[in-house]
């Protein structure tokens, strides 16, 4: 008989807590077990094993980091939707460090929930691009160039990579603005951009 008030949800927000302290690679279902307060056979009455627990874990977090951006896009564009977004981003991946990672991979076309989720990240930095008048290919081009640009520099950060003096916001700044400026004279090379 499943623990009463054991759900899902409550072993998939377990498994963000663990996945923040101590890394989503080291997220498996011995580490969960004990903190809610239950064997370890007894998750699969509402997980089907680590990799199920994974994906739950990563359509949360995707909706997590998409309403994250939305929140901080929200009333603005251009340089200023571009800059609030990555503020944002940055900080809720230095909190979040387990549910950004799992934000990473990219889903599986036949996962429709994952996929949806996905979108909507996609769909709110596109509209953060609209004032850049970036269309098709040229638009999801510069997208791909802010999700380098943020998860290399989050990446950097976290694993200690900026040992140099000079502050590393300032260089965040430097690399939102400089962004900035490149999507205005983005090269189109869509037909219709």
């Amino acid at each position: 008989m499943p623990r009463a008030g054991l759900t899902t949800l409550r072993v998939v927000e377990e498994a963000e807590a663990v996945a923040d302290e101590v890394g989503l690679p080291n997220l498996t279902l011995a580490a969960i077990a004990p903190r809610l307060g239950v064997r370890m056979p007894s998750l699969y009455k509402h997980v089907a094993g680590i990799d199920a627990l994974r994906r739950l874990l990563s359509i949360r977090a995707k909706n997590e980091l998409a309403d994250v951006f939305a929140r901080a896009a929200a009333g603005k564009a251009g340089a200023q939707a571009l800059t609030a977004m990555f503020d944002a981003a940055r900080n809720w991946a230095k909190a979040h460090p387990g549910r950004y990672a799992a934000t990473v991979r990219a889903p599986e076309p036949a996962d429709e929930e994952d996929v949806k989720a996905s979108n909507a990240i996609l769909n709110i930095a596109l509209a953060g691009l609209a004032d850049y008048r970036l269309t098709g290919d040229d638009a999801i081009d510069a997208v791909r160039a802010l999700r380098a640009t943020l998860h290399g520099f989050v990446s950097l950060e976290r694993a200690g990579g900026f040992g140099l003096p000079t502050d590393v916001d300032r260089s965040f700044e430097r690399v939102i603005a400089a962004l900035a400026q490149t999507f205005k004279s983005w090269p189109a090379t869509t037909k219709d951009g």
